[in-house]
């Protein structure tokens, strides 16, 4: 039987990341990953594909021209799902190449096989032709990533009805569309299709939509995405679907019927968790399939068995799950890391983006603090006009006794990538005066943190 210092259950972000930080300490390390490739959820139906098909879409239909254009402007009149699925297929067997490439100059060995703990130090390799092998190790970490929540009373055929792995596979566009979850995944993939002129509903059940981000952000992006033509019914509970000849009903508890050609079901995601045995070594999951860890180190129940990345629930992003497999691999080994950073960015590949990072203006006020809010239009600089932009701001928060920047918000154009600088001074306690006494580059959009900062700075005063 082979035995490793580290035995890696998958191999999507975190696990890509505690085997190389693992390697790279010097310890022997075998990935296995029950898929016929590597790169796990991550790469094969979650982060990379749905901002490769947002790319794609944004791409071939003229969208950021439009501004310029008119709503009318394509760049590709007829846009089909192969345009979409061939670009992804392209991209994925990069990010592919790219981690086994990565894996070879790394030393680290990779099987394609179903893993089960037998005990707290080994366990079973079960590959696809039902060969099965034992493995010894010293330290384990689950990364197995999620998979869509499928509820039974919905008849998902990958026909009408799909949930987001399906919709990777659709075979031509819709006429129309429904979407059901106002989450992260539900509103990404409501909005690339609406980028395509589909006419989409979005149906959440809740009142709102993307509860953790600034209610003023979300208010703004649920405008811009009526204003475009899309339906949205928040605060509907679905009573029932069915699938008809000519497309699906979704009757709302209201008794109100929305008919579409396809649905999208992209309410809530489960963690891979079922073939593990976790129960043989007593780690515990919840109802989703989450595992609860040390949130510091990332230790399971059992001590030598770490989880990492979606599985563990929040945040699930890839960026996030990265850092936890590392951190895990650190402390796993004995090595000492410093204190993680206050604040992580949020990004959501929406059209148009959301990113946000720190503390929203509801959690500032919640918690007591005084403050003053900074704006910036991004038509109010010449990089959005030239751009064609007429939409989008960025929002920043300050604590009126220290001048400390608190919270940066962003919907429009960049929006992921602009959220560093917010996410940079935050960390490094900046202040309001960062913003107004330093120069940025010009015509950028990033001006608008200089914007954003006067307009604080003017109702703030000088110190």
């Amino acid at each position: 039987m082979n035995h490793y210092d580290m035995l890696v259950i998958g191999s999507g972000p975190s696990g890509r990341r505690a085997a190389v930080q693992s390697a790279k300490l010097g310890k022997s390390v075998l990935v296995a990953d029950k898929g016929r490739r590597l790169g796990g959820v991550s790469v094969h139906t979650g982060t990379i594909p749905s901002k490769t098909l947002r790319e794609t879409v944004l791409n071939l239909s003229g969208w950021r021209e439009r501004g310029f254009y008119g709503r009318g402007y394509r760049v590709k009149q007829d846009i089909s799902a192969h345009d979409l699925i061939s670009r992804l297929h392209k991209t994925l067997d990069h990010e592919v190449e790219v981690l086994q490439h990565q894996f070879m100059r790394n030393a680290v060995k990779s099987i394609h096989a179903a893993v089960k703990l037998t005990g707290s130090n080994r366990a079973s390799l079960t590959t696809e032709t039902e060969e099965v092998s034992e493995v010894g190790f010293t330290n384990a970490l689950i990364s197995v990533g999620t998979r869509p929540y499928r509820p039974d009373s919905i008849p998902f055929d990958q026909t009408r009805i799909f949930d987001s792995d399906d919709i990777l596979e659709i075979k031509s566009l819709p006429r129309t569309l429904t979407v059901i979850g106002g989450g992260v995944v539900g509103v990404e993939y409501a909005t690339i299709f609406s980028a395509l002129d589909v006419p989409v509903t979005l149906i959440e059940p809740r009142e709102t939509i993307l509860e953790f981000v600034d209610r003023e952000l979300v208010d703004d992006f649920i405008h811009q995405m009526r204003d475009r033509g899309m339906t949205i019914r928040l605060g509907c509970a679905v009573k029932d679907i069915a699938v008809k000849a000519n497309g699906v009903e979704v009757t709302l508890a209201d008794g109100r019927v929305v008919r579409s050609d396809i649905l999208l079901y992209a309410a809530g995601r489960s963690g891979n968790v079922g073939s593990l045995g976790l129960d043989t070594v007593g780690i515990e999951a919840d109802g989703r399939g989450k595992i609860k860890v040390d949130p510091v180190t990332f230790q399971t129940s059992v001590p030598n068995i770490y989880a990492a990345g979606d599985v563990i629930g929040f945040p699930s992003l890839a960026s996030t799950s990265m850092e936890q497999g590392r951190v895990a691999a650190c402390h796993a080994f004995g090595m000492a890391l410093p204190p993680p950073p206050e604040t992580f960015p949020y990004g959501i590949y929406a059209v148009p983006e959301i990113s946000t990072v720190g503390r929203s203006e509801e959690q500032v006020k919640a918690s007591g603090v005084a403050y003053e809010c900074g704006v910036a239009r991004f038509r109010e600089t010449s990089r959005g006009h030239i751009m064609g932009v007429n939409s989008g701001f960025l929002k920043l928060i300050f604590a009126l006794d220290t001048r400390r920047l608190l919270g940066a918000h962003i919907v429009g154009e960049g929006a992921t990538e602009l959220i560093h600088i917010g996410q940079a001074v935050i960390n490094l306690k900046g202040t309001v005066d960062f913003f107004v006494n330093n120069t940025f580059n010009y015509p950028t959009l990033a001006e608008a943190y200089k914007i954003a900062g006067l307009d604080a700075w003017n109702r703030m005063g000088a110190v």
